[in-house]
């Protein structure tokens, strides 16, 4: 109770006060305000997804060169070690089919259990 009485106080104060303000005091704090007001950034409601527009348009807006080229630089390299990799999976795959295929294995190597091993090795010759 007391906090609301020192409140009402205080407000009754400025009041008086602010009568004491001489006129041109007052036209000049208007036009101040005015002009403040005028500046002040007026806070846009949208929707969640039309948020999510304009952070990718204000990404891409400052969006250098330089940062896109190397984006696609890591992106040709990625895909040029894939392509190296299945390259060299289906040569290795080709060995051992045209092996298997030419009768160049003798008929125990199939039931042997170091079969793999063997496959391996002389892929890798």
């Amino acid at each position: 109770m007391n906090e609301l009485h020192l409140a009402y106080k205080v407000r009754h104060h400025l009041n008086q006060g602010l009568r004491d303000i001489p006129v041109e005091t007052i036209g000049r704090l208007e036009m101040i305000r005015q002009r403040a007001l005028a500046h002040q950034k007026v806070s846009v409601h949208q929707s969640v997804l039309a948020g999510a527009g304009s952070f990718i348009h204000d990404r891409l807006d400052r969006l250098d060169f330089r940062q896109l080229f190397l984006a696609l630089v890591v992106v040709l390299g990625i895909a040029t070690y894939t392509y190296w990799y299945a390259d060299q999976s289906i040569t290795e795959l080709e060995i051992i089919d045209s092996a298997l295929l030419s009768d160049d294995l003798p008929i125990a190597a199939f039931t042997d259990r170091g079969f793999d091993a063997w496959l391996k090795s002389s892929a890798s010759q």
